[in-house]
């Protein structure tokens, strides 16, 4: 046990620890209650300010030598319990700094949770054992393990997560009725050890927490710090699309080649003799009775011969289907039946 006992509220210092350390809790509630976006210049400078007075408490708690690792919780004085919170409200904030490396953040908070940890465990806050850091290269080393083990990891983990949840619920629900009792000017000695012991008793399960959730961001930053030099990989662009449009002679030809000289045209006899050279049409040797533009068979001339003289002989069925005819066109006008061009 320690000999000499300075008093909390003494200081090198101008400014009181209890002074400092309170200007800095009230700085921090209200950066825990606001609504202001974490990365906001606002936030940030809150969160810096907050920061270095807690540092400068925590020296001032430094140079009193108020606690030391031989002493138990009921041998401390009431008043110096909340400042063993200074390593977890520290971490807390730490990991809201945004301006900063994330690596670096991660890093320094974890020291702050780890040794709030192992001081409360030293003092008999909580029996839990101090989670280890991550070692890099065990990590790369291959272990067989079992999958009764993993499974078994997995629900214990599951299981402390859970009752860590209920603590929690349990623990705020005290605090809120103790600052309440806080509240008042008769507040007794040990309504206060019970607040500042709950206090960090639940500051314990945030850092438990606290100290998970950057395990598992660590290694997605090795990933992100591994590979943000690396140009990412090309994907070979595939050729443009362009139209091939089919004129169907050669005037169509030249406009379209002088309105879009960009897009490939041909007339109906270059497509035409384009596909009998690659043999998908045939050529015109091998069509017999047609031509290969605007031919008509023998029948069709001996049919369209015989009407014009049955005309000239004024045949009487002949005159009664013109007269027909010309009936259904006055009754049909030219482009009715075109349902498509209806409007």
């Amino acid at each position: 046990m320690s000999e000499l006992k300075v008093d909390a509220g003494a200081s090198t210092d101008e400014e009181p620890l209890k002074d400092v350390f309170d200007q800095a809790m009230k700085m921090f509630e209200k950066i825990e209650s606001t609504n202001e976006p974490t990365n906001s210049d606002a936030m940030q400078i809150s969160l810096k300010a907050a920061i270095a007075k807690f540092e400068k408490a925590t020296n001032l708690v430094s140079l009193s030598g108020m606690f030391s690792s031989n002493e138990s919780l009921e041998e401390l004085p009431t008043e110096t319990l909340q400042y063993l919170l200074l390593p977890a409200l520290l971490g807390t904030l730490s990991l809201k700094l945004c301006r900063q490396p994330r690596k670096e953040v991660i890093n320094l908070a974890e020291i702050y949770f780890r040794d709030f940890l192992q001081r409360c465990k030293d003092y008999g806050v909580t029996d839990i054992e101090v989670p280890q850091p991550t070692d890099n290269q065990s990590q790369k080393v291959e272990r067989v393990v079992t999958e009764q083990v993993k499974i078994a990891n997995m629900v214990h983990s599951r299981e402390a997560k859970i009752k860590r949840y209920k603590e929690m619920k349990e623990l705020k629900e005290k605090l809120a009725t103790l600052s309440k009792a806080m509240s008042s000017e008769l507040v007794d000695d040990e309504t206060k050890r019970e607040y500042f012991t709950t206090m960090l008793q639940s500051y314990v399960s945030q850092a438990m927490d606290e100290l998970g959730s950057i395990e598992q961001e660590k290694p997605l930053l090795e990933y992100m710090e591994k590979h943000a030099g690396e140009p990412k990989p090309k994907q070979p662009r595939a050729p443009p699309l362009r139209p091939v449009i089919i004129a169907k002679d050669a005037i169509q030809k030249a406009v379209f080649g002088a309105g879009y000289p960009s897009l490939p045209t041909m007339t109906v006899e270059e497509f035409y003799d384009k596909r009998v050279r690659d043999g998908i049409f045939p050529s015109a040797a091998n069509i017999p009775h047609q031509t290969i533009q605007g031919t008509e068979t023998e029948d069709d001339d001996a049919e369209r011969a015989n009407k014009d003289q049955l005309e000239e002989d004024d045949d009487p069925e002949e005159l009664a289907r013109k007269r027909n005819m010309d009936e259904y066109k006055d009754d049909h006008r030219r482009g009715w039946g075109n349902r498509y061009n209806r409007s």
